[in-house]
């Protein structure tokens, strides 16, 4: 039977018991260089072959640079759906190493990935070594771990570190307590999902310095950490200036800072990327 069949939603899955995001690691994203392991359980397959797949296994295994599904890990076992783009993505580690450390990974947000690979992305991108230090920018290691935060507007599960995870829920409870709804557009992204929006918008011919105006360089956005995530409400579009102009917007700048967050990059800020007041990050 083939396998190779990638999920194609996100969704509630009848008689699991979800996490409560409140918890620290009630339920985690195990990061990799080249894959993310990923609950199982938050997902819902759509075709005969991946529910099968789905049946008792604890995680799914994710390609990071498309999002494809690679395998699954069931029953103590690895089991590849897509074998040879599976062995290609593990790289040297073997079966039993990858197990120990989905067993083992460090809590969410305590360890960071290295980030060797990190400057190849950039010579390939044609973006040059002095682009983190002439924007201000830090460069931002992915975490070895994420926590599980709650879903966003579609109904993707939202990755933070535990910290982030905890404050956003309690921020935009809060909210809601004053008649505002927060919800969340987008929480951490790896480097090669970042990479993977420069690629697009270059091949669409937009240049290069103009997309660094919108998107900071992979390995330099905050999302990349889990500390950031762009915040909606519904009925207005995503990752728009009109947010701006939404109660909800202007109680985030009342009240975000009791819950650590603050916008990352208002109006003429010194990194060169436009007004973004969707963007709010958990302070260090």
């Amino acid at each position: 039977m083939r396998l190779g069949v990638p999920l194609r939603g996100w969704g509630r899955v009848p008689g699991f018991r979800y996490p409560d995001p409140m918890r620290r690691d009630s339920c985690r994203l195990i990061n990799f260089e080249r894959i993310e392991a990923l609950p199982a359980g938050l997902m819902q397959g759509r075709g005969s072959a991946t529910v099968r797949a789905l049946a008792g296994a604890r995680w799914l295994l994710r390609r990071k640079r498309d999002g494809r599904w690679l395998g699954a890990v069931k029953g103590g076992r690895v089991l590849a759906l897509q074998p040879h783009a599976l062995r290609a993505a593990l790289g040297p580690m073997a079966e039993g190493e990858l197990l120990d450390r989905l067993d083992h990974a460090p809590a969410a947000g305590e360890a960071t990935l290295p980030l060797a690979p990190l400057r190849l992305l950039l010579v390939g991108l044609g973006i040059g070594a002095d682009y983190g230090e002439a924007r201000g920018l830090p460069v931002v290691p992915e975490p070895a771990s994420l926590a599980f935060a709650g879903f966003d507007r579609y109904r993707r599960p939202l990755w933070l570190t535990a910290a982030a995870a905890r404050g956003w829920m309690r921020m935009r409870a809060a909210a809601a307590a004053d008649g505002v709804a927060l919800e969340a557009i987008s929480g951490y992204r790896s480097h090669a999902y970042q990479l993977g929006i420069f690629r697009r918008k270059l091949a669409r011919g937009q240049r290069l310095e103009d997309i660094l105006a919108v998107n900071a360089a992979p390995g330099y956005s905050e999302h990349h950490g889990g500390r950031a995530l762009d915040i909606g409400t519904p009925g207005e579009p995503p990752a728009e200036e009109s947010f701006e102009a939404t109660p909800e917007f202007d109680w985030l700048t009342a009240k975000a800072a009791r819950f650590g967050f603050s916008m990352s990059y208002p109006r003429g800020n010194p990194h060169g990327i436009v007004y973004e007041p969707w963007h709010w990050c958990l302070g260090a």
